[in-house]
């Protein structure tokens, strides 16, 4: 069983799910008969098309995990399961979640699969392997989730509320990323992928970080501009605008030596917390 998790990478299958719902919930209009069944078909299917998505990733890069420390103990290098296995399983979750998000909305199921395409197809074969600044482009399919949910309740992609949520998330995966890549810089040059801190050194990068935490930021407190946000903005996005500033100073002040993990949570905390914030004011007005 943990293999199956390992495989399918769990932890960010949930942030997908999580995120998913949260664009539903906040494109939905209150005003028409709720259907339960919908939000349930959108996690199925967003859960099978991730944790597809994921399985392929394993199998297209198990060699390079071989290479790596940090990734050495994952099923398909540790001999559990052999790579045209884990194709098989990522090809069946694809189609499967696919054909769920077709259920609720063809658009939705075009941009499930646009988002693989993007993942596993530029990100994974070239942006990744090619790129030092791969980690960009490669925030596209990760901020997928929220314009997938969201396309469920409103066709309509091109309203604020809906470049919110994407910014959010697509701004959010530089920090997020490029923190672990100082982190774990030996593993990346061991694998052969040109992350930041591998090509251009880690002060440097520090500094990129902090220029794409300040947008980052920078637009979580713009939110009342796209958003409906009232007293979530109090509690939830000005709180976790400021412990992110703080905990990038404190990691920067450190040349990235110290307090990265704490950087990473509050980050990564901090993007559900920007995504869900207007989502309660929405629905807490009913």
């Amino acid at each position: 069983m943990q293999a199956f998790f390992d495989l399918t990478k769990i932890g960010i299958v949930i942030f997908v799910l999580l995120t998913g719902l949260a664009g539903y919930a906040l494109a939905y209009d209150m005003y028409s008969p709720f259907d339960p069944v919908v939000p349930v078909l959108l996690l199925v299917g967003l859960y099978f098309l991730s944790a597809g998505s994921f399985t392929l990733n394993q199998a297209q890069e198990w060699e390079i995990d071989k290479e790596m420390p940090r990734t050495a103990d994952r099923p398909i290098p540790k001999g559990i399961l052999r790579p045209w296995q884990a194709y098989a399983i990522g090809i069946i979750f694809v189609v499967f979640g696919f054909l769920v998000l077709f259920l609720l909305r063809p658009m939705t199921a075009y941009l499930g699969l646009a988002t693989v395409v993007m993942y596993n197809g530029f990100y994974t074969l070239y942006w990744k392997r090619k790129m030092v600044f791969g980690a960009v482009p490669g925030a596209i399919p990760g901020a997928m989730p929220v314009v997938i949910g969201f396309s469920v309740a409103q066709p309509n992609l091109f309203v604020p509320d809906m470049f919110y949520l994407f910014l959010i998330m697509f701004l959010w995966q530089m920090p997020h990323f490029w923190c672990l890549a100082i982190k774990y810089k030996e593993d990346y040059a061991k694998g052969g992928i040109p992350t930041l801190p591998v090509a251009i050194g880690v002060p440097k990068t520090l500094y990129h970080i902090g220029l794409y935490t300040i947008v980052y930021l920078g637009v979580a407190l713009a939110s009342p501009i796209f958003v409906q946000t009232k007293y979530t903005y109090f509690v939830l996005i000005l709180p976790f605008s400021v412990m992110v500033a703080i905990e990038f100073l404190r990691y920067f002040r450190s040349d990235g030596q110290k307090r990265w993990l704490a950087f990473f949570l509050w980050t990564n905390f901090s993007m559900l917390a920007f995504v869900i914030a207007p989502v309660v004011d929405k629905w807490i007005h009913l």
